[in-house]
């Protein structure tokens, strides 16, 4: 795999998923280059986790291709997409509750620019929390640790499923915070599930917008974070 290479970070085409027979994704297509950040808006229901975890491995694949890099993926099991560069931050966080925030890193340590010591950089309250267990975490610091869990597999493409639901103000302010460094420090490719579309608009470069399972709308976040009346058509956000 050639990170430099052209081929985009992250492609996706004629994506058809579901669970089981039942199926929410309809020819889901779009790229994510190098070093971009895409957030995907919608609302609830309209099939964003479903299209996260499809990437991850987790769901029935109908049809579709997905691809790291320029080589195809959708083939693969869950674990071997990790292994190829693909980190997963799932929505509700799922860190080892038995292990400490040290322990949670270090299991799933890959080689790579993150390291331990980094990551700690990157979320001094972790460093500071090293020793405590996963249950003894805040639900601001469990997020940070679902997050710092993905980057010590240094991924080349970040998943991140609505990385600050129910996280109090000033964490939510830390969270998008260190997820701009994330971007600004190494050529990571971010696609990012969220549903307080102010902040994902403001802190993204690209937007896709989906319904019942299709995306319905694309555009450069910065256009569509004040374009209220568009806003209110594609997720029924009042002006």
């Amino acid at each position: 795999m050639i990170l430099g290479s052209e081929a985009p970070a992250l492609a996706v085409k004629g994506l058809l998923a579901g669970y089981g027979q039942a199926r929410v994704l309809h020819g889901v297509e779009f790229q994510l280059a190098h070093g971009e950040m895409v957030v995907i808006i919608g609302r609830n229901g309209v099939g964003k986790t479903t299209l996260i975890e499809t990437l991850c491995g987790l769901t029935t694949l109908q049809g579709g291709e997905i691809s790291l890099h320029g080589k195809r993926v959708d083939a693969l099991p869950a674990y071997r997409r990790s292994r190829v560069g693909l980190g997963w931050v799932p929505q509700q966080r799922e860190v080892f509750g038995a292990l400490t925030v040290e322990e949670n890193l270090t299991v799933v340590a890959r080689p790579g620019v993150w390291t331990i010591e980094r990551i700690y950089e990157l979320f001094p309250r972790l460093g500071a929390r090293r020793r405590n267990s996963g249950t003894h975490l805040s639900g601001g610091e469990q997020q940070m640790l679902a997050i710092a869990r993905a980057l010590a597999t240094n991924p080349s493409v970040l998943l991140l499923d609505e990385p600050v639901e129910g996280l109090a103000p000033l964490v939510v302010q830390e969270v998008v915070a260190a997820i701009t460094r994330m971007r600004s420090a190494d050529d990571l490719a971010i696609l990012m599930v969220e549903q307080k579309f102010e902040i994902a608009l403001a802190n993204s470069d690209r937007c896709l917008v989906m319904d019942r399972g299709e995306i319905v709308h694309r555009c450069a976040s910065k256009d569509l974070l004040y374009d209220h009346a568009t806003l209110n058509r594609l997720i029924g956000v009042a002006e």
